[in-house]
């Protein structure tokens, strides 16, 4: 008998050390307390005020989702560079941070959603007159580190444009204002933002390429949290949290908001 308990106990530490060993962390559902990280650098969409509290509309979805779930949420700052860190070191547990769905990215995150599909777009000075991708040959672009959108122009477009990197937008808008680059392409969300807070009379081209399939970046393998996120974004649409979100944050911003359908999942295996 002592030798079969012996045994027993023996298996259930390996099992345990082949746990940790595997580097696999507790589902979101399994905790009470969860942080999620939002980006401080975009108006209307992750911004973080001069009080240190953040605002737009990534960080009311992040609330709405946490209240979902059950969960006491703490917001942490992340840059468009920082969002695969924050998840991959433990930081955060959940980034909702206009995080781009890509085959890239599912290599070393979970994806649930997408919450949003948007369209990336071109913010231009008043006196340029961009209608396409296809104008922005022989130009100067931002390229914000961590953000793949100039690289869709020149890798996935074939657009012969020149990338010009900055740290984040609020370089870039002030790079584009001193003529140090000629546009900021990304999601249109995002410079539909920057351009109301900027109020200088920069403006979208309205060029609506490449869609942008915005999602929650969970852990690698927390498919259970990842499930239970789903479960929200679908509420967060049929209860209509998620019109109201759009209109109160991109209502004036001359963005189209005429069609909000939940979107289409990835998948959370």
């Amino acid at each position: 008998m002592k030798r079969v308990l012996a045994v027993t106990a023996a298996l259930v530490a390996a099992l345990a050390a082949g746990g940790c060993a595997s580097g696999e962390a507790a589902s979101i559902v399994d905790k009470d307390d969860i942080v999620i990280a939002v980006r401080p650098d975009l108006p209307s969409v992750g911004f973080r005020k001069a009080d240190g509290t953040f605002e737009g509309f990534d960080v009311d979805v992040a609330r709405y989702l946490a209240r979902k779930l059950g969960k006491h949420v703490t917001l942490m700052p992340a840059l468009a560079a920082d969002r695969d860190k924050v998840l991959l070191d433990g930081r955060a547990d959940m980034v909702v941070a206009t995080y781009t769905i890509d085959q890239d990215r599912k290599a070393k995150v979970l994806f649930a959603g997408p919450y949003h599909i948007s369209y990336q777009d071109i913010l231009m000075r008043p006196d340029e007159t961009f209608k396409n991708v296809r104008d922005l040959k022989g130009r100067r672009i931002c390229q914000v580190k961590g953000s793949n959108a100039a690289e869709r122009v020149t890798e996935e477009r074939k657009v012969a444009a020149q990338l010009v990197p900055f740290d984040d937008y609020a370089q870039c808008l002030e790079a584009l204002k001193s003529r140090q680059v000629d546009a900021v392409t990304t999601n249109d969300v995002i410079l539909a933002g920057l351009a109301m807070r900027d109020g200088s009379g920069l403006r979208l081209a309205n060029a609506q390429f490449n869609e942008q399939r915005t999602g929650v970046g969970l852990r690698k393998g927390d498919v259970p949290g990842c499930e239970e996120v789903n479960r929200a974004i679908i509420d967060m649409y049929q209860d209509g949290t998620a019109s109201k979100l759009l209109h109160k944050w991109f209502g004036k911003s001359g963005l189209n908001l005429g069609t909000i359908a939940v979107p289409q999942f990835e998948g959370c295996s």
